[in-house]
């Protein structure tokens, strides 16, 4: 179920995209709304699941993990219960930042995150490849981050 959104949500939606600390006053203000009509439309988005959580982002260079890793993976048999237990497996790990089902040749893609090239390797040598469920794993490094968002394009989909 799809929510009906006017414009004043997609901006409310885009500032909070921006910076999730500022305020509803702040909000209601920018968008030419007063502050309880404007909490309303934000609770009402929180509420159907469209506002997920507010995090801060952290500075992955300033916190020392150099080493980006885009690892695609196939699985010796995509049985139910091997796809499921693969993926149970998957969410335990912290440096897997993102996995994905895919099309294609490949069954899975990860986004790694780790400190460095040896953590990297330790982490493929004694957690990824000893898992019996996976029969290939390729490692595709990034070199240069051209561009990271969270934000959305709410202005080309809505």
């Amino acid at each position: 179920m799809t929510l009906s959104l006017a414009k004043q949500d997609i901006e409310i939606l885009k500032l909070m995209q921006e910076d999730a600390t500022v305020s509803t006053a702040a909000i209601a203000e920018r968008i030419n709304l007063s502050q309880s009509p404007c909490w309303r439309r934000i609770n009402r988005l929180q509420q159907a699941g469209l506002i997920r959580r507010q995090v801060a982002l952290l500075d992955r260079a300033g916190l020392g993990m150099e080493v980006v890793v885009f690892a695609t993976i196939n699985l010796t048999s995509t049985g139910r219960q091997n796809l499921l237990e693969f993926e149970r497996e998957i969410e335990r790990h912290p440096e897997v930042m993102e996995c994905y089902t895919m099309t294609g040749i490949w069954d899975y893609m990860l986004k790694i995150v780790t400190r460095d090239i040896r953590h990297y390797e330790e982490f493929v040598r004694n957690t990824l490849t000893a898992s019996p469920s996976i029969r290939e794993l390729h490692s595709h490094m990034a070199v240069t981050e051209i561009k990271n968002t969270t934000e959305l394009p709410l202005d080309t989909q809505l």
